[in-house]
């Protein structure tokens, strides 16, 4: 097949996994952390003259948050059409609607998405984990961040940033990330004006990257197909970072296969998450994984929350799809896939410094899965070690219980059937689940009602949220 035809090929894949169209003509440029990407955002903001649309899973009511609002503040009081989309339960501890009021006062309109309602209670689980800023219909800010100082750490206490990536998009481009955010909007009510989405073909070229702008939402997997076909496709290289691993059992055994037949394939994730007991579960999966050769690596710093993809030296994805079912079948995500030699250059050159900043675990010669104090040295290319060796050398949010129980379980069964060896390092996490099947058991043994009754109570939530549906169809 040739080079063009296989081009074409991939494209009508990727098309077809992710329902997203490739289009040319953009400008793209890598942000990293706060300290790159919150300037940016700020600048665009103050700069704007007719429209600016967030779309954020979390606005902290710390310093950065309030400087943010009080920008968007500042924007709708010039005359400015400010809209912000926020998720009920991301907000539900570090701000609140309360929080901005004075946007409101201003003329901002602000809509908060899944707030408890009776036809929304089983959906409550899922969550606008989107994190989208754009600005008259020209510039796009789509990655890994929320708003908080957490992104920006404090250097005069010592406390280092949390590790993160977003991108700036600039061209025709921006229409696509300006329509997603039209389709949340309207989710949560009336869509916005005739006119206010930009057509493509409107805005000019800025610069010869071509990307897809991928929107999922819970009735939409556009991006769990495309991760897995990118996985079938990878000739050479799939490097990955993710903030909370806990890949479903079709995408370990994806990964694994890549692997298996010559992919050099690398997992970057916390060693220290903020949300331990996923930190902990994602370790039960390492096994399997290490022993297909994939390489894990842990992020050595306070937190690593980005979730990137580098493939085949041209492909890269940055956007705020986690691997894990919550993100790929449960929220409402946006991610930009990049289809550019020299961007996918300059994403491994970061990843190979973050690799610098991380401990690679490994299998040892007595079968056990262990972390090495050693830093990695540089890795490039494909020097990557022999499979299934056993002495390998060292180099160097918690939100939605429906859906974490369902991950929870995924890892407990897989580990109860005894399909994987596992070492020491999963002991604490079995530990920990098997105590907590323990008093499982003996509360459903000893109190019989306090099993009956949540699950009436959730008979209840399913005919009352049921028939709320059903009025509202009717009317």
């Amino acid at each position: 097949m040739s080079s063009r035809h296989a081009d074409d090929a991939l494209d009508r894949l990727f098309f077809h996994s992710a329902s997203a169209p490739l289009v040319a003509g953009n400008a793209v440029q890598i942000l990293l952390d706060g300290d790159q990407n919150f300037p940016r955002w700020l600048q665009a903001i103050d700069a704007a003259r007719r429209t600016i649309h967030l779309e954020m899973y979390i606005v902290h009511n710390d310093v950065i948050g309030r400087r943010f609002r009080d920008s968007l503040v500042a924007r709708a009081k010039a005359g400015v059409t400010v809209r912000v989309l926020y998720d009920w339960f991301g907000a539900l501890r570090p701000s609140s609607f309360r929080f901005w009021a004075p946007l409101v006062r201003a003329g901002g309109e602000v809509r908060v998405v899944n707030a408890p309602r009776v036809h929304t209670l089983f959906n409550s689980g899922s969550r606008d984990h989107r994190k989208l800023l754009t600005v008259d219909g020209l510039v796009a800010y789509i990655g890994g961040l929320c708003i908080g100082d957490d992104w920006l750490g404090d250097p005069t206490r010592g406390i280092a940033a949390w590790r993160d990536t977003g991108v700036e998009l600039r061209g025709p481009a921006v229409a696509e990330a300006e329509l997603a955010f039209a389709g949340a909007w309207a989710t949560w009510g009336e869509g916005l004006p005739p006119g206010t989405v930009p057509a493509s073909d409107a805005i000019r070229a800025e610069g010869d990257v071509s990307v897809r702008v991928v929107a999922t939402s819970p009735d939409r997997t556009s991006l769990y197909r495309l991760e897995l076909a990118a996985l079938a496709a990878a000739s050479d290289r799939i490097w990955l970072t993710d903030a909370y691993f806990m890949g479903t059992a079709v995408y370990i055994e994806s990964l694994s296969a890549a692997s298996r037949h010559g992919v050099d394939v690398r997992l970057l994730v916390p060693s220290n998450s903020d949300v331990r007991w996923v930190g902990n579960l994602s370790r039960t999966l390492y096994r399997r994984l290490l022993d297909a050769g994939v390489r894990i690596f842990e992020w050595n710093g306070p937190m690593i929350h980005a979730k990137t993809a580098v493939a085949d030296r041209r492909f890269v994805r940055v956007g705020s799809t986690n691997l894990n079912l919550s993100s790929w079948v449960g929220n409402w995500e946006l991610d930009v896939i990049i289809e550019h030699g020299g961007l996918a250059a300059e994403m491994e050159e970061i990843y190979d410094r973050d690799l610098r900043n991380a401990t690679e675990i490994v299998i040892t010669e007595r079968n056990t899965v262990r972390l090495r104090s050693a830093r990695p040295t540089r890795l490039t290319g494909r020097d990557r070690l022999p499979r299934r060796r056993l002495a390998r050398a060292a180099s160097g949010s918690a939100n939605q219980m429906i859906k974490d129980v369902t991950l929870a379980g995924s890892a407990l069964g897989s580990a109860v059937r005894g399909y994987r060896v596992l070492g020491p390092h999963e002991a604490l996490s079995l530990t920990m689940m098997g105590v907590l099947a323990a008093v499982v058991a003996v509360v459903a043994f000893s109190w019989p009602r306090a099993f009956a009754y949540p699950l009436g109570g959730l008979a209840v939530v399913a005919a009352l949220t049921l028939l709320a549906r059903a009025w509202r169809a009717r009317r």
